[in-house]
């Protein structure tokens, strides 16, 4: 698995520092990059994972990609933050791979790793704070940086990666606690490259030299779900992506994720997006 984090690419999205009072309120707000941000001054709260967060100063807090969540502050608050989108390779996502703190107390070089970030990207700060604006003018600029400098891309990513690090969780995953000693991840390796065919447990354990009894127990037991529900998960984190980022019809988006049903995959989408694709997509990039 850490072979697979030599892979690992950040792509920063934007960065600035915000000032914030109580018209900064929203709910069920999703995005297909990563936020991370530091609260220097005041309190806020948010709702994410399941879990409430009291936003306070001296603390770093981790939005993953594609996850649900509610924010607000009742008098005022001010915060470093980030956006990016994180990806280890073949559409692979660390948050597969590794297991995550959501907050963390901050480190005194954090402040001026900020510092640098929003130095170092001037052109990349969110000019409205509305979610609704902001990831899809977000979205329009990426990979839109005239002004560039190479050194300065590469400082961005190891700064992103620093920032991202205190938020790992170091536990040893590459055993399971069924006895079974093999390396699972290549499994999430294969269904990531196959997510436009068709993935059945069975083939998925053969991969493995398995039965499928012995391979969804410890995929289970690895990952806490199971290889459906995973394949699943993928299938519409995928779409969303694309839902989001390219201009693919509802139909191309489908094939590219594995769904030859057009209803099949809309009813799929709606149960774990909580609307249909179309409406996603509309309503996650009105202006």
């Amino acid at each position: 698995m850490n072979d697979l984090l030599e892979f690992l690419k950040l792509s920063i999205i934007h960065v600035g520092y915000a000032k914030l009072d109580n018209s900064w309120n929203y709910k069920n707000v999703i995005s297909p990059f990563v936020r991370l941000f530091l609260v220097t001054k005041g309190e806020a709260n948010a709702y994410y994972t399941n879990q409430a967060f009291n936003l306070k100063p001296g603390y770093l807090y981790l939005i993953p990609s594609f996850t649900y969540n509610s924010y607000g502050c009742d008098v005022y608050h001010e915060q470093y933050y980030t956006g990016f989108f994180e990806e280890i390779k073949l559409g692979m996502s660390i948050f597969n791979l590794k297991r995550f703190k959501y907050e963390v107390e901050a480190q005194d070089i954090d402040y001026e790793l900020f510092e640098r970030l929003v130095e170092i990207n001037p052109s990349k700060s969110v000019l409205n704070s509305n979610p609704e604006t902001h990831i899809n003018r977000s979205l329009l600029n990426y990979g839109k940086n005239e002004n560039a400098v190479p050194s300065y891309d590469v400082e961005t990513q190891g700064i992103l990666s620093i920032l991202l690090s205190r938020f790992v969780i170091n536990v040893d995953g590459s055993s399971n606690s069924d006895g079974f000693k093999g390396d699972l991840n290549k499994v999430i390796i294969y269904i990531a490259k196959h997510l436009n065919e068709e993935i059945t447990v069975s083939s998925l354990a053969k991969y493995c030299n398995l039965s499928p009894d012995h391979f969804s127990r410890s995929f289970y037991s690895k990952f806490q779900v199971t290889p459906n529900k995973y394949i699943q998960l993928k299938r519409i984190e995928r779409a969303q992506f694309l839902l989001l980022t390219t201009k693919k019809s509802l139909k191309q988006v489908a094939q590219n994720v594995g769904f030859g049903n057009m209803s099949y995959f809309s009813r799929l989408f709606k149960k774990h997006a909580g609307e249909t694709p179309a409406a996603f997509r509309k309503n996650q990039l009105k202006a």
